[in-house]
């Protein structure tokens, strides 16, 4: 009788039958690397760099155990993972927890719901993820299908940036002064600068190929800084999830992919073993004014019993500042929008914000000099708001109702004052400060517009929006026009994602439901913006429903 009993209980409940729980340990350590003939110590999970693999399907709960061993505070996000309901978990340090210090550990702990496909996480706190990181791959539920043809193999991709300083200094340092910050040395494939680089020939990522397969390339953008051009010499790829959503397949020589992002691709080989082994290459897409590692990453495709010395092949990649090759590429993203994933666009909205990004400046402060335009130092802002960050967890000073001295809710939804965004630049490029929230009603039906300016140079800004994936419905170059431009939004199969790049010198807009109560934020995914204040946070409250409100914190929650 109990087996029946049990029997009937997972007949019914489907997804408990085929879901587990994962556990995951991560020894915060430092360890010497060596890359372009420079050895230093890095912070790294178990000593691995790039970091561990997260590995799950889709449903499963994940309980990752953070120790930290290093003088550093250290936070994990699991970006793009929704979070829903354990918010506890979501990682970005003094707005949904205070850091895990030195000796201390914390175990993250969350249910992976509704998502499939490739996605990565990474430390968010100050510049620690230029060696903390790692991917995440989701595998959809047990006896599911792809709904693409099944791969051959599996591989992650995952690209990086190199200093051969401590990125900690060079962020310090540029804080400090109010300039822009030492660019860095290279860029990496899977850890590695590839044989472009000084002293780097050794230290290259190896993909060998079969003839007449399809091989599954997880691309995933953890550098700092950049968007980066992906390409494969001779080769073609399909473009079939971003973010750990399933797209309509398309193809394409070049992939675009900026920080915070994610793109799986398939590649079929050649039918039979060719007379050239093929480089696959990533190289920066950059608009900006400034400074930035104008430098080439290269990994080998090489096929199994291919000849040695074989003529080397590689890709054309587009100019840096290929502006119009990137919104066509981006154009093309568009949503399976089918019976099993369905796109379930906010038709109506309810909540409007119209937000400015971009860059500004601040004073410097008295018997100091500053590096940053005509003696000021550099900041970024949101609708002229450049987010000071709380010395308190935001999520706990909200739960416990103990806001006051920590944030403010009065996060403006428009701009302090209209202008021509995109157009010759107003005279005052000051900025204020804030550590304010926009606060949301549960299941707000929510519209976004992200107006990039031409304020110190016009340049495209990967926004990434914690605790939600949102629906591109439309993007432009130059101002948003509220008049005309809502006409033409792709209401039916617009891509969802969760960071999305704001056209250089144009706007996009995007939709969400806000069905996550919480303390989420939102920033620029260059940590160079994020660090000068483009950042903001999103209180979501409870519903009505007992599964629409946020449990109590863990026990274990670091303290600040």
């Amino acid at each position: 009788m109990p087996s029946l009993l049990v029997f009937c209980v997972l007949f019914l409940l489907p997804e408990l039958a085929f879901s587990i729980t994962r556990h995951y340990t991560f020894n915060i350590k430092s360890h010497n690397v060596t890359r372009l003939c420079n050895t230093k110590s890095i912070i790294s999970v178990n000593g691995k760099f790039p970091g561990p693999r997260i590995v799950a399907r889709e449903g499963d709960q994940v309980l990752v155990k953070v120790v930290n061993y290093v003088p550093n505070n250290i936070t994990i996000h699991w970006h793009g993972i929704r979070q829903l309901k354990s918010g506890w978990s979501d990682g970005p340090a003094y707005i949904t927890q205070c850091p895990i210090q030195t000796g201390q550990t914390y175990t993250y702990n969350f249910t992976i719901t509704g998502q499939r496909g490739t996605l990565f996480w990474h430390a968010h706190i100050s510049w620690l993820r230029a060696t903390l990181y790692g991917p995440i791959i989701i595998f959809p539920k047990l006896n599911e299908t792809y709904p693409f043809e099944k791969p051959y193999k599996e591989v992650p991709i995952i690209f990086g940036e190199w200093w051969n300083v401590d990125p900690e200094a060079v962020i310090k340092q540029a804080l400090q002064t109010g300039g822009g910050p030492n660019v860095s040395d290279a860029y990496t494939m899977n850890g590695l600068p590839g044989p472009l680089y000084n002293c780097s020939s050794k230290d290259t990522f190896t993909l060998k190929v079969r003839p007449g397969k399809i091989y599954m390339l997880r691309l995933i953008n953890a550098a700092l800084n950049d968007e980066l051009f992906f390409g494969i010499a001779n080769h073609t790829i399909t473009v079939v999830e971003t973010d750990a959503v399933y797209v309509k397949p398309f193809i394409t020589d070049i992939a675009v992919i900026t920080p915070g992002q994610t793109t799986t691709v398939l590649l079929k080989t050649k039918p039979s073993i060719p007379n050239a082994t093929f480089f696959m290459m990533a190289s920066p897409y950059f608009t900006g004014l400034g400074t930035f590692d104008n430098s080439t990453v290269a990994g080998i495709l090489k096929y199994e019993k291919s000849k040695n010395k074989l003529p080397l092949l590689k890709p054309t990649l587009p100019a840096v500042n290929s502006t119009s090759f990137v919104a066509n590429f981006t154009k093309r993203f568009r949503s399976l929008a089918n019976a099993k994933f369905p796109a379930n666009v906010p038709q109506i909205v309810n909540k409007k914000f119209f937000f400015t990004v971009g860059l500004g400046t601040s004073p410097c402060p008295n018997n100091t000099t500053c590096q940053g335009p005509n003696g000021t130092k550099f900041a970024a802002s949101i609708n002229n708001v450049s987010f000071a960050m709380p010395a308190k967890a935001m999520l706990q000073s909200y739960f416990f109702g103990q806001s006051n001295g920590v944030y403010t809710s009065n996060f403006p939804a428009n701009p302090p004052f209209a202008f021509n965004y995109t157009g010759p630049p107003p005279n005052n490029t000051m900025v204020s400060n804030g550590t304010k929230a926009v606060v949301l009603p549960f299941n707000a039906s929510v519209e976004v517009i992200l107006q990039d300016t031409s304020i110190l140079g016009a340049e495209s800004h990967p926004l990434h929006l914690h605790g939600f994936n949102f629906f591109v419905v439309g993007e432009g170059f130059g101002n948003f026009d509220p008049n005309n431009d809502p006409a033409k939004f792709n209401l039916a199969d617009p891509i969802e994602r969760n960071t999305v790049g704001v056209p250089s010198g144009g706007w996009v807009a995007f939709r969400f439901l806000a069905d996550n109560p919480g303390v989420w934020f939102m920033h620029c995914h260059f940590d160079v913006h994020t660090s000068w204040g483009l950042r903001m946070a999103w209180i979501v409250l409870d519903g009505p429903e007992p599964n629409q409100k946020l449990p109590p914190p863990p026990s274990d929650l670091p303290k600040c």
